[in-house]
């Protein structure tokens, strides 16, 4: 019997370091907590920014905690809104990247990297890992079980760790074209 588990769309979203928040929403700002995620520790945050290219403009949900370097997740479809063309990357690896323009309610930032498509992953516990029989980094193709439109997803990264908790993170372009809506599960079928 296949095991399963989650698939999540990740929609768009930015995460912000402490310096830019404090230039964003005032020098005492916190992020207020909205909703948990699947993730523990992470939230969906009740601060909203605009994101702006040189073509157009997203208004983005902040997701906490604060990180070490402020970061922007989207699809290849938010990037054409944008102007923008980021690479396909994991999430923190923005070295590279393109940047924008965030404004928020007290101030803008010009960020000179930080954009990204985010790789599509599953989070696992090393006891996860150890039962779907894989490891961190490994790369593992998904199929994607919806009623309408299976999808096998290759090129799909494991990233292994005591702090996740079993998901996979898809953006809504993949959650699209494989018309995900409710909730949706996913096997491991190949592994890379």
């Amino acid at each position: 019997m296949a095991k399963n588990f989650i698939v999540e769309t990740s929609a768009r979203h930015i995460h912000v370091s402490k310096e830019d928040l404090a230039v964003l929403f005032g020098p005492d700002a916190t992020l207020t907590n909205k909703k948990d995620l699947s993730q523990p520790g992470q939230f969906a945050c009740e601060e909203k920014v605009e994101v702006i290219g040189p073509k157009g403009k997203l208004r983005m949900s902040i997701l906490g905690p604060e990180r070490a370097e402020t970061q922007i997740e989207v699809s290849a479809t938010d990037a054409r809104t944008l102007g923008v063309n980021p690479p396909v990357r994991e999430s923190g690896d923005i070295e590279g990247t393109p940047g924008c323009k965030v404004v928020g309610p007290a101030g803008e930032i010009e960020l000179t990297k930080g954009i990204i498509i985010a790789k599509r992953h599953i989070h696992m516990t090393p006891a996860d890992a150890a039962e779907f029989g894989v490891q961190d980094k490994q790369i593992v193709w998904v199929k994607v079980n919806t009623p309408e439109r299976k999808v096998v997803f290759g090129d799909t990264v494991v990233r292994v760790s005591d702090k996740f908790a079993l998901a996979m993170h898809i953006d809504t372009d993949e959650a699209n074209a494989a018309r995900c809506a409710g909730e949706v599960f996913g096997e491991i079928v190949t592994i890379d």
